[in-house]
């Protein structure tokens, strides 16, 4: 009789709980993914280009303004899109099998869309001013170049090699960052300090881009040469994320505990891997202890909330532990 009463109990404890908290939420579509995308790109290069353009002598250099604005970007609309706000990110994301392929050309409409807006503003800001002159002299400056247009005047040769080799590097560290071994609360620090490092060596030599859409966005703005030597930074960065990607899709094929199952799509990030339970829930629902099923640095914000609310879950530290709960 002591038995039946406590079970009843627990189920009604149950009950109750799962009355008082929700279990499902429904994921942003891909449209709205997009559109955040294109909105944290925005914020990016009217903050960057604003400042290098604009800044005084006693402000902030450009370069920590730039990896503020990808740090803002990220805690403020990372939990939506994944926080990418770069087609060299997106597209090494997309390799390494955490987001679905076919997200990666909305996402990258998106952010030159939102980039382009950005400079658009900022040339109409500065056309209103009647003391200033010669504004595409002042997007030339902030633009990205090689050769005579390079700040130091480096060859094409190296302004390719460099922006490639920082452009892996700054993907590596947002998908290392972004997973399931790493803490992820931390990634937005991680990516926009790794930014701004990053294009402090490379303003001597390119004026540093490792994103495709802000040299886009300054050069449409700017003389005719900054046009003719874009292409440059879209191949180098996108170079650089198909080594990043296909590094960490290496690393997550030899240690599978450690994948996020957070296609776009919902879809598993290789053929081998199960699908999330997010796929086969109606209408988008998702049981909120899951991995979100919505980009791939999406899960970083969640992650240490998930796990607090596992009373005592065993943490899986590697593919050899168990766990078990107790």
């Amino acid at each position: 009789m002591t038995h039946q009463t406590t079970a009843t109990g627990a189920a009604d404890d149950t009950a109750s709980a799962a009355t008082a908290s929700p279990h499902t939420e429904r994921s942003p579509g891909l449209v709205a993914r997009s559109i955040v995308e294109g909105v944290g790109a925005f914020l990016i290069v009217l903050a960057g280009l604003g400042a290098t353009m604009l800044a005084t002598e006693t402000a902030l250099q450009p370069p920590l303004v730039f990896g503020f604005a990808v740090l803002a970007a990220m805690i403020a609309f990372g939990f939506a899109s994944g926080g990418h706000f770069n087609p060299a990110i997106t597209i090494g994301s997309a390799v390494a099998g955490r987001t679905a392929w076919t997200s990666v050309a909305p996402y990258v409409a998106a952010q030159v869309l939102g980039a382009v807006a950005a400079a658009g503003l900022l040339w109409l800001v500065l056309s209103a001013n009647a003391q200033l002159s010669g504004i595409r002299e002042f997007f030339g400056s902030a633009s990205n170049g090689f050769d005579e247009h390079s700040p130091a005047r480096f060859p094409l040769a190296s302004a390719f090699l460099l922006e490639t080799v920082a452009t892996a590097l700054l993907v590596a560290v947002f998908l290392g960052a972004g997973s399931a071994r790493a803490r992820r609360d931390l990634a937005p620090f991680a990516v926009g300090l790794t930014y701004a490092g990053l294009l402090s060596f490379l303003l001597p030599v390119t004026n540093g881009a490792l994103n495709p859409v802000r040299a886009t966005a300054s050069a449409l703005f700017a003389e005719s040469w900054a046009l003719q030597q874009l292409w440059l930074f879209w191949a180098a960065p996108i170079v650089g994320a198909l080594i990043a990607g296909l590094v960490y899709r290496s690393v997550d094929a030899w240690h599978p505990a450690g994948r996020l199952p957070d296609r776009t799509d919902g879809a598993p990030s290789d053929a081998g891997d199960p699908a999330p339970a997010a796929v086969d829930e109606p209408h988008g629902t998702r049981d909120a202890g899951a991995v979100p099923a919505h980009g791939d640095a999406a899960s970083f914000f969640e992650a240490s909330a998930t796990e607090a609310s596992d009373t005592g879950a065993a943490r899986d530290d590697g593919p050899g532990t168990s766990g078990t709960r107790s």
